[in-house]
């Protein structure tokens, strides 16, 4: 008998027993180590059609059992990105979702890889950041935020990144130019942006953008929808098919990058399985200062 999380309603959630289902061919059990803890998370919810719904997208921990036709062995050390139910104890899922984790990482770590690395990966593919661009991004400090700097540096771009002063080492941690967010930011800012990428949603962070940047299709937002539908530029949603399809793509390559040691996943805080509820309310206040996991 294992634990999961599950949602009752769109902001209610429940631990509960239940029994792990056994591997069919290419599926595999994870004994998981470390749950990831995401906004989506606490935001998926919202958007089901009925309950309960299993929470949690990313996982690490270890192989526990092996149904035909599968690569990895029990023993295992594993990471798993875009399962449904990860927040549990054990979970059965698709041998395509699964990845070997780099030793580099601790559990805590790799059960935060994907989710925040993809999501930067697709904001940076769609805004076409590439060598020579000078890109803003807002929002530089948190899980995408970070992400997007150490994928960006990577390209070869120079950033600047939004974060208030309490968090610029954390910028420069990363290879990019902190500026604080607030009254007059377009005035501390370069005249001279080829891209800029929110990751925070606010009106100041799509004006400035606007003002910025000409081309609107190098305007890239994940938390603005319903001013990207107005003003004609990209909003992301891992939920769409192309989404979907581009980062299921790019897994591979960001766990690569992580065993090279060209990517990190700054931790904040972890929690017991149990006290998901508090991780939930550290999320919504918006400021964890890194990412967080679950621990069984």
């Amino acid at each position: 008998m294992a634990e999961h999380w599950v949602a009752t309603g769109p902001r209610t959630f429940t631990l509960e027993e239940y029994d792990v289902s056994p591997p069919g061919p290419g599926q595999l059990t994870i004994s998981v180590r470390a749950a990831g803890v995401n906004p989506a998370d606490a935001k998926h919810p919202a958007r089901a059609d009925s309950f309960p719904v299993p929470i949690g997208y990313e996982v690490a921990g270890v192989v526990s059992a092996v149904g035909p036709s599968v690569s990895f062995a029990v023993g295992d050390p594993v990471l798993a990105f875009r399962v449904s139910g990860g927040w549990a104890s054990s979970i059965t899922v698709p041998d395509t979702d699964v990845f070997a984790k780099p030793d580099r990482l601790t559990y805590p770590e790799a059960a935060n890889l994907l989710l925040a690395g993809c999501t930067a990966a697709e904001m940076l593919d769609v805004a076409g950041v590439g060598a020579g661009d000078t890109i803003v991004v807002h929002g530089a400090s948190g899980a995408v935020g970070v992400s997007v700097l150490q994928q960006a540096a990577l390209l070869g771009a120079a950033v600047i990144g939004t974060a208030s002063p309490s968090r610029f080492d954390v910028v420069r941690r990363y290879g990019a130019t902190p500026v604080a967010y607030g009254d007059g930011l377009l005035a501390r800012l370069p005249t001279a942006v080829d891209a800029a990428l929110d990751c925070v949603g606010t009106d100041e962070a799509v004006d400035v953008s606007l003002a910025l940047v000409a081309d609107r299709s190098r305007i890239v937002t994940i938390a603005a929808a319903a001013r990207a539908e107005v003003d004609g530029f990209a909003a992301l949603a891992g939920n769409r098919p192309a989404s979907k399809a581009f980062r299921d793509e790019a897994r591979a390559r960001l766990v690569r990058l992580a065993a090279e040691g060209r990517l990190e996943v700054p931790i904040a805080r972890t929690f017991p399985l149990s006290e998901a509820l508090a991780a939930v309310e550290v999320i919504r206040a918006q400021h964890p200062g890194g990412k967080l996991a679950l621990v069984p």
